[in-house]
């Protein structure tokens, strides 16, 4: 029988103290991954997600940290070294949020931001991490993207910008470590549904259009991540995978 087994694994997840991210860091935990749990401003909830991980007698810290700052993540690094061990897998969630406009109105600081916390960010993990997972001859690097980067929608330029750059970066890196046994996917959620985003008159006719006829949930994202992760996932990379109902479909 196929099992999802990440017991001797130890996951980083960032921006782990949103919706999707503390849902990821259960899921995770739950298939027996010890985690480190990045936060940024929202330490209580961090506090709160570690002393659930460890009632599950999973190893479990919280960190603190400015992604968009090499010196931020250079300390995490240290910190989480020092405390755990170097991460096998890392889930770059992450995201700075904005006010979405069109092109002639966006505030030219929104595409530096989203450029900041999507493209950098995923560039500067790397850096920190990766180089370890060489060593040991695995890794998974697992980055949170959006079906928005393959609609292209008016008012979604900076966030498409930011998460497009991400995605090309994922691609090439996959390939420049994947003779090493480090695996580097992206997981593309659609308009998601969480306790923190319920349904709405909107929702609803945005679900029209999707051939399943539904929403998605966060837990259904975090599944998805789950799987890249795991060992069922060996011999998958490079892969951008929309889990949004067929909301969005790669074609050849």
């Amino acid at each position: 029988m196929l099992t999802l087994d990440l017991s001797d694994k130890c996951a980083l997840i960032t921006g782990a103290t949103g919706q999707l991210g503390r849902t990821m860091v259960r899921t995770l935990a739950t298939a027996g991954a010890d985690v480190v749990i990045h936060y940024h401003n929202n330490r209580d909830m961090a506090q709160q997600l570690c002393d659930q991980v460890q009632a599950m007698e999973r190893q479990c810290m919280i960190v603190q940290a400015d992604l968009t700052k090499s010196d931020d993540i250079e300390a995490m690094r240290q910190q989480v070294e020092q405390n755990m061990r170097s991460p096998d897998i890392i889930v770059n969630n992450a995201v700075i949020q904005y006010d979405w406009t069109t092109v002639l109105t966006q505030d030219l600081a929104d595409y530096e931001s989203q450029f900041r916390s999507c493209v950098l960010q995923n560039v500067m993990m790397c850096q920190a991490f990766v180089p370890a997972m060489i060593q040991r001859g695995f890794g998974r690097v697992i980055g949170i993207n959006t079906e928005c980067t393959m609609q292209a929608s008016p008012t979604q330029s900076a966030y498409v910008a930011g998460k497009a750059g991400m995605d090309r970066v994922l691609r090439v890196l996959a390939k420049e470590v994947g003779e090493h046994g480090v695996t580097v996917n992206q997981v593309a959620p659609g308009w998601t549904l969480s306790e923190d985003a319920p349904e709405s008159d909107s929702g609803l006719a945005y679900a029209k259009n999707i051939p399943l006829k539904r929403r998605g949930n966060d837990q259904e994202i975090a599944n998805a991540v789950a799987f890249l992760a795991s060992d069922l996932a060996n011999y998958i990379t490079g892969v951008y995978l929309p889990v949004c109902g067929g909301n969005v479909m790669p074609a050849i």
